[in-house]
């Protein structure tokens, strides 16, 4: 019995060439997460409590306010009280919800790196800011001329050109907070818990401080992130020293645990 040796093939046959995957980009990852804050039950209903309570926080201002606060600014401020509540919550559930929603292993597989998803977390975050922003000022418009004509007054636009982005700041920035806390704790309870105690509950603790200790009390406005704030919020941070009061205040409470987090995040296991 004898083997049979078949030579090899002369002709070779080019191997299937395989294109290089194109990463993800970040437009697309950017409307992946806007999808996510209006289809998540929270996320949605956050969403719509704004579109419900501005009106309603502006009806108030037509029905008990004073001839002399129907004003521009009254009306803004009241539409926007409830958005400087739900906005940081919203930037909240935008970042934890890949925890406490189980999705982190599918997202983080889907797109290894890490810091694009924050990133395009953090994108979709601020234009929902900013679109929020902008509905407040709108409400507040239509709501001061609607007001102003019942009323029988004049109708006032009080708010400034310089006062107006620093209303847009304020809000941008409590939203920098409640962003900052999701990706530290990535918890939403934990960190909601912890935007109420460093919004509510430490000004307190810093200005009763600054009662008692007299050391403290020129360092609680470079501190006191709400007492910068607050001054947002009216328009009132002209000078420079505000501006590096505020600047201040960003760095500790929001820059410095940002990063801190998001080395954290980095080597973090998600499960």
């Amino acid at each position: 019995m004898t083997a049979t040796i078949i030579p090899p093939a002369t002709t070779t046959e080019a191997a299937p060439v395989r294109r290089a995957a194109r990463p993800i980009p970040t437009t697309r990852l950017v409307t992946v997460e806007l999808r996510k804050m209006f289809t998540t039950r929270s996320g949605l209903w956050m969403l719509i409590s704004i579109g419900v309570l501005s009106p309603i926080a502006t009806g108030s201002v037509i029905i008990f306010a004073p001839d002399s606060d129907v004003t521009y600014e009254s009306f803004a401020r009241a539409s926007g009280f409830p958005m400087s509540v739900i906005l940081p919550m919203i930037a909240i559930l935008a970042v934890t919800s890949e925890w406490s929603q189980r999705s982190g292993l599918t997202t983080f597989t889907l797109v290894p790196s890490r810091g694009r998803v924050i990133g395009a977390k953090a994108i979709a975050t601020l234009l929902v800011g900013l679109g929020s922003v902008a509905v407040a000022f709108a409400v507040g418009a239509l709501g001061n001329v609607a007001g102003s004509a019942l009323a029988g007054v004049d109708t006032v636009w009080d708010i400034s050109m310089s006062m107006a982005p620093q209303m847009v700041l304020f809000n941008l920035v409590g939203m920098a907070i409640g962003f900052t806390l999701g990706v530290v704790l990535r918890n939403s309870a934990a960190a909601i818990v912890g935007y109420f105690v460093v919004s509510l509950v430490l000004p307190g603790i810093l200005v009763l401080l600054a009662q008692v200790r007299s050391w403290f009390e020129d360092l609680q406005p470079w501190i006191d992130w709400n007492e910068t704030q607050v001054a947002l919020l009216e328009g009132a941070t002209n000078t420079g020293e505000e501006w590096a009061m505020l600047a201040s205040t960003t760095m500790i409470w929001i820059v410095i645990p940002l990063v801190v987090g998001l080395l954290s995040l980095r080597r973090s296991e998600v499960k």
